[in-house]
């Protein structure tokens, strides 16, 4: 191993791969800021350049693209409760209530040193793991996918601020959204009503962007702005305390784990990540009734579970070649076209590129310390332009982001329905964050549950027979008694 990485570190230190890691990290960074267009955009426009490098300097960027975006997702996703990112959105929860108390910094600060760690933890399982991880997850079936996406939906039920049947209610929504489109078996387009628009599905861009920020905005609006939106941050209030530090230290180790174990599944990805490690930290907690209410451990867990799972997710790509996510297809696709075949034989064949892209993932993250924490004071600044001018350059980045993927302006209209949809379920006590999961996981759950059934021949009991599926359904059991238990205790009290 100590042979490998020192083959990696001398292909990493080479002046145009650390050059390019570093414009692969800085524009990941900036895309990952500005909300809506998020890191699947950005990698696929990144992708025809790539052409033009060597195999190793082009998986170096758009490698950096990738999880540099996820850093910076939770910026927009603090300060203006825009998830940058998909699996930023969980951290909208307690990040952007934060912001309000005047505690900005700080919490940007956590999630740069969550990450950095979420990161790290990554890293060091692609480093020592690949092998054995990527052979375990062969054991891993349509029966086994679809009993963790049910754990994902209960959790999602749980995470919720309010009551927990409100989060059920919401994860039916999101289920019901996640139905639109052509089905992926016969090809006929399901509750469409014949609008063309809606044959690829809802854009998640446009409930995420609705949900979070157009009803943010409208909710604002007319209240003028806060005190703390005027301060300047010092770097001493950005500095955690000891006590904050010994907050949030067991939850970006929990979340880190839990992100890393969820990253090698292909398909899973790092919003399915996110939001399971809030609902384990959740579930830890003593008070959780403080979640949604600014507490670092809300912010930390699913930060440092989030750049863990990016790292970890190249673990199915390169020695699978089974992308983890569409991003990861992006990457596979890249690889190909430079002649280099993802899967087992690429430790062989090409052991450079493996062990030269660890090592650069280890040299970007540095990279991304080093370049956040001193633009947190910028990104901060954010809050002192005027709401007056703030909302409308808000609005037309949700717009363009939107716009900017499909090219659609049927799109810009479901931003807007969705944002009054958004104000409506906070009027009245609902929380979006499990729409959003239920929208996600929705579609991966009924395509693995049909095809559990082909392979069963139609038995249900085929989840119970094998024994990874039966242990998931355990724990599905254990989840729903604990929500119960919980929700009599409640109303004793």
């Amino acid at each position: 191993m100590l042979s490998n990485l020192a083959m990696g570190f001398g292909v990493a230190l080479l002046p145009i791969n650390l050059f390019y890691c570093f414009v692969g990290v800085f524009l990941g960074t900036l895309i990952g800021v500005l909300p809506g267009i998020g890191s699947l955009a950005a990698v696929s426009m990144l992708l025809p350049i790539s052409f033009y490098l060597s195999p190793e300097a082009a998986i170096v960027l758009l490698a950096g693209v990738y999880y540099g975006a996820e850093y910076g997702g939770s910026t927009a996703a603090i300060l203006l409760n825009l998830p940058g990112t998909p699996s930023s959105a969980v951290t909208c929860l307690d990040g952007n209530p934060l912001a309000k108390q005047g505690r900005a910094g700080l919490a940007l600060f956590i999630t740069t040193i969550a990450s950095f760690f979420g990161g790290l933890f990554g890293i060091v399982l692609l480093i020592a793991l690949a092998p054995i991880l990527a052979g375990w997850t062969l054991a891993f079936g349509p029966a086994e996918y679809f009993m963790m996406m049910a754990i994902g939906l209960i959790g999602a039920a749980i995470i919720t601020r309010g009551s927990p049947i409100k989060g059920l209610a919401m994860v039916l929504v999101g289920l019901a959204l996640g139905t639109v489109g052509n089905d992926i078996n016969t090809g006929l387009a399901r509750f469409a009503f014949g609008n063309k628009s809606l044959y690829d599905g809802v854009s998640l861009v446009a409930i995420a962007m609705g949900l979070f920020g157009v009803s943010e905005i409208i909710l604002s609006i007319g209240q003028g702005a806060k005190d703390h939106y005027r301060q300047r941050i010092r770097l001493r209030e950005m500095i955690p305390t000891m006590k904050e530090l010994r907050e949030v230290l067991f939850p970006m180790s929990r979340g880190a784990v839990t992100g890393g174990a969820v990253g090698i599944l292909p398909g899973a990805g790092q919003t399915m990540a996110s939001f399971f490690a809030y609902a384990v930290e959740k579930m830890v907690s003593k008070t959780p009734e403080k979640f949604g209410t600014g507490k670092l451990a809300g912010i930390a867990a699913p930060e440092a579970a989030n750049n863990s799972a990016v790292q970890s997710a190249f673990i199915p790509t390169l020695t699978l070649g089974v992308p983890g996510s569409a991003t990861m297809a992006i990457m596979l696709g890249a690889l190909m076209i430079h002649g280099v075949s993802p899967g087992p034989s690429l430790l062989s064949l090409n052991p450079h590129i493996f062990w030269g892209l660890v090592v650069s993932f280890w040299i970007g993250n540095v990279l991304l310390l080093v370049l956040n924490i001193p633009l947190i004071g910028i990104w901060v600044r954010l809050l002192q332009v005027p709401y007056a001018m703030l909302y409308p350059a808000i609005i037309c980045l949700i717009c363009l982001g939107v716009y900017s993927i499909n090219y659609s302006v049927f799109d810009i209209g479901l931003v807007l329905a969705f944002g009054m949809l958004g104000v409506g379920m906070r009027l009245t006590g609902f929380d979006p964050a499990p729409l959003i999961v239920g929208f996600v996981l929705g579609p991966m759950m009924e395509e693995n549950l049909r095809r559990a059934m082909l392979v069963g021949r139609g038995d249900p009991m085929f989840f119970i027979t094998r024994p990874i599926s039966a242990a998931l359904l355990g724990v599905i059991v254990l989840l729903l008694l604990w929500m119960v238990i919980s929700l009599i205790r409640k109303r004793a009290k």
